[in-house]
C-alpha cells in the first residue's frame, strides 16, 4: 500500500506492508492506549456508517488496500455480537478466526469478513474484504458508560477488493482452448472435402481420369510402363532372333519396354528359387 501523495511527511518510495503482529502490537494497541503510532497514516473512521467502494476516499493513504481504526457497536444491548450491517448490505464473517502471537505471547485475532449487498439472508456477495484485527483482551475493558452500545473502542480493519486473476488466467486458457478446437475442427472439414472427391466405388478408368491421382495415371499408362510375362513367345522367338539372348536353364525371362527405349534388348533375371530338378 502506497499513499496518493506525500501529505503525511513520508519519505519517497514509503511502502506499508505491515505483519499481522506488527499491526497489533505497534498500532493497534498503541491506538487503544492513547499512543502514538510509528506513522500516522490509518484514519479514524466509523467504517459501518459507509459502503466499502466509499472507503478509499476516506484516506489519504492506500491504493489496492485501505487501513482504518475503527468502533464497534453492540446489535443488541445485551449481547455481544457486533452490528455488522451498513448502508446498503453487511458484512459477514467467514471462515475461523486466527490468533495473533508476538513470539510466545497472544496478542490479537484476526477474523476474516465479505460484503454482501442487500440483507440477510438474501444479500449478494461481492468481491469486497475485510480483515478485522482485534486486542485478545479487549472484552475485559470496562464500559465508560452503562448501558452503551458500544462493544469495542477499537478495532484495527483492512479492506480491499479481491482481485480476478485466477478467473482471468482460466478464460485465457479457455480461449486458446477453443481456437485450437476451430483449427483442428477447420482441418478436418478440409479433409473430409478431398476425401468427398475420391468416390468409394470405381473403376480403374475413373482412377486415371482424377486430377490428384494424375501421377498415378502416368505410372499405369501404357507408353510409360510395360510389363509382360509371356514366356511362349519369348522362348519360340528366341531361336529366329539371332539378337535374343537365350534362357538359361533356371532363368524367368523379364521384358522391360520403355517409351523412351532405354533397353534395346530384353533383361534376362534369375528368379529367387531355382527350378532344376522340377521337371524330373
Amino acid at each position: 500500500m502506497e499513499g496518493k501523495h506525500n501529505g503525511s511527511g513520508l519519505p519517497p518510495g514509503f511502502r506499508f506492508h505491515p505483519t499481522d503482529e506488527e499491526l497489533i502490537m505497534f498500532y493497534l494497541r498503541n491506538q487503544a492506549k492513547s499512543r502514538p503510532c510509528p506513522v500516522s497514516i490509518i484514519p479514524e473512521v466509523d467504517i459501518y456508517k459507509f459502503d466499502p467502494w466509499q472507503l478509499p476516499e476516506k484516506t489519504e493513504f492506500g491504493e489496492n488496500e485501505w487501513y482504518f481504526f475503527s468502533p464497534r457497536d453492540r446489535k443488541y444491548p445485551n449481547g455481544v455480537r457486533p452490528n455488522r450491517a451498513t448502508v446498503s448490505g453487511y458484512w459477514k464473517a467467514t471462515g475461523t478466526d486466527k490468533a495473533i502471537y508476538s513470539g510466545s505471547q497472544y496478542v490479537g485475532v484476526k477474523k476474516a469478513l465479505v460484503f454482501y449487498k442487500g440483507r440477510p439472508p438474501k444479500g449478494v456477495k461481492t468481491d469486497w474484504i475485510m480483515h478485522e484485527y482485534r486486542l485478545n483482551d479487549s472484552r475485559k475493558q470496562p464500559t465508560k458508560h452503562m448501558g452503551s452500545m458500544r462493544l469495542d473502542d477499537w478495532v484495527l480493519c483492512r479492506i480491499y477488493k479481491k482481485r480476478h486473476v485466477t478467473k482471468a488466467l482460466e478464460q485465457t486458457v479457455e480461449d486458446t482452448h477453443v481456437a485450437q478446437t476451430d483449427v483442428t475442427l477447420m482441418g478436418n472439414d478440409a479433409s473430409e472435402q478431398n476425401m468427398s472427391r475420391f468416390p468409394r466405388t470405381c473403376s480403374i478408368t475413373h482412377l486415371l481420369d482424377m486430377e490428384y491421382l494424375d501421377s498415378i495415371s502416368h505410372l499405369l499408362c501404357d507408353n510409360s510402363y510395360n510389363m509382360t510375362f509371356d514366356f511362349q513367345n519369348t522362348i519360340g522367338n528366341a531361336g529366329t532372333d539371332n539378337n535374343d539372348e537365350k534362357p538359361r536353364l533356371g532363368e524367368t525371362p523379364y521384358q522391360y519396354m520403355d517409351s523412351g527405349n532405354m533397353f534395346g534388348q530384353p533383361m534376362v533375371v534369375n528368379p529367387m528359387y531355382d527350378f532344376r530338378g522340377f521337371g524330373s
